[in-house]
C-alpha cells in the first residue's frame, strides 16, 4: 500500500510537531513539513501534499493565499485548515476558499482522526512497522516558538470574541515574542509610536507564580472610531469608558485561553488609564521601575474594514520566565 503524502505546513515547530505526534496510529502516510505557506505551495508543487494540514496565520504566504493559489493553479491537495483564528468569519472563507475542514489549536488528535475518517482520507492500517514516516524527523522546539505559539492561541481567542461583540472580522497577526531589558523595551515602544500621540490602559495580573502588566495601547487619533463601532449598546458611551471595558474583554480573554493551555488561573486588576493622552516616553518613565527585565509579548489588532489599529502587550516579569518554561516543557519535549 503505498503511503499518503501529508504536509503539515504551519509556522511552529511546536504545532508541527504536536500534529505530527496526533496523526493516527498506523496510517501509512509519508510526512513533509512546510514552515510557510511559500514552503507549503513549493512542496504540493512538487507532489509532496496530497493531503494539508493547513495553518492560517503565517508569514510570507498566509493560508488563504495558499488555498487561492491551489484553487488558481488546479492543485489536487486535500486541505484541513487547522488555526487558532477561530472567528466565524474565518471558517466560512477558508471553507468558500475550498478547504474540506476546519479545526481549532491546539488540535485534539481524536478530532483529526475522526476528520481524516469522515473525510475519507485515512486509509486502513497498514501491518508494516515503518507505516508512518516522517521526513527530517521532529522539529527542535524552543521555549520562544512555544510561547508564541500559545499566545497565537490566546489571540486568537480574544479575537473571536472582540469579532461577535463588533461584528467585524478582525485581522490577526504573528504575535512578536522578545526579552528586554528596561530601555530597549522603551525604544521598541517609541519606534512603534511614530510621533503619534497615545492613550494606555494597564492591567496587573498574576497567576501561580506568573505575573506582568497587559497594556492595551491606541493611537489618540483612533479612539473615537472604536468607541463609535462600540455603541450599538449604548446611546452615551463615554471614549474612556469604551477604553476600559475593550481592555477587559482583550486581556480577560487572552488570559483564559493562555491559563488552558498552561494550567494556570489567573487573576487581573482592574483597568487603569495610564498615561492619559501621553506620549510613549511619559509612559515608560513613569512605569519604567515595574517593568525592568520583560518578556515582552506584543500583539497588533486591526479591524477589516475600518481603519483602527491597537497593540495588546503583555509584559511579563523576570521572575516569571523560569516558571514559564518549566510549565512550557511538556510541550516542547
Amino acid at each position: 500500500m503505498s503511503a499518503t503524502r501529508l504536509l503539515v505546513c504551519d509556522d511552529s515547530a511546536m504545532a508541527r510537531k504536536q500534529l505530527i505526534r496526533g496523526l493516527p496510529e498506523g496510517w501509512p502516510v509519508s510526512v513533509s513539513q512546510a514552515a510557510n505557506g511559500r514552503e507549503g505551495l513549493e512542496a504540493i508543487r512538487q507532489g509532496r501534499g496530497d493531503v494539508v494540514l493547513l495553518d492560517l496565520t503565517m508569514p510570507e504566504v498566509d493560508g488563504y493565499e495558499v488555498l487561492e493559489a491551489l484553487r488558481r493553479e488546479g492543485l489536487p491537495s486535500r486541505v484541513i485548515v487547522v488555526s487558532g483564528d477561530v472567528q466565524d468569519e474565518a471558517v466560512r472563507r477558508v471553507e468558500q476558499l475550498g478547504a474540506l475542514a476546519f479545526i481549532r489549536k491546539p488540535a485534539d488528535p481524536v478530532l483529526l482522526k475522526e476528520t481524516l475518517e469522515r473525510l475519507d482520507l485515512l486509509a486502513p492500517p497498514s501491518s508494516e512497522p515503518d507505516a508512518t514516516i516522517s521526513v527530517g524527523g521532529e522539529p527542535d522546539v524552543s521555549f520562544h516558538d512555544a510561547f508564541r505559539e500559545v499566545v497565537n492561541i490566546a489571540m486568537g481567542r480574544a479575537g473571536a470574541m472582540l469579532a461577535r461583540v463588533l461584528g467585524v472580522f478582525v485581522q490577526l497577526p504573528i504575535p512578536n515574542v522578545n526579552e528586554f531589558e528596561a530601555g530597549e523595551l522603551h525604544m521598541a515602544l517609541l519606534d512603534a509610536q511614530e510621533g503619534e500621540r497615545l492613550t494606555a490602559i494597564c492591567q496587573g495580573f498574576i497567576g501561580g507564580g506568573i505575573a506582568g502588566e497587559a497594556l492595551l495601547i491606541f493611537h489618540d487619533s483612533e479612539v473615537s472610531d472604536m468607541a463609535k463601532l462600540m455603541r450599538w449598546h449604548a446611546q452615551a458611551y463615554p471614549e474612556l469608558e469604551m477604553l476600559l471595558d475593550l481592555s477587559c474583554l482583550l486581556v480577560g480573554a487572552c488570559l483564559s485561553g493562555l491559563a488552558e493551555m498552561i494550567d494556570v488561573a489567573f487573576s487581573q486588576s482592574h483597568p487603569l488609564i495610564l498615561g492619559e493622552h501621553a506620549s510613549i516616553d511619559e509612559l515608560i518613565r513613569l512605569n519604567r521601575h515595574r517593568w525592568k527585565k520583560t518578556l515582552a509579548v506584543e500583539i497588533s489588532y486591526s479591524l477589516e474594514g475600518h481603519a483602527i489599529h491597537f497593540d495588546l502587550l503583555f509584559l511579563f516579569t523576570e521572575d516569571s520566565l523560569d516558571l514559564l518554561s518549566r510549565k512550557l516543557n511538556y510541550l516542547m519535549d
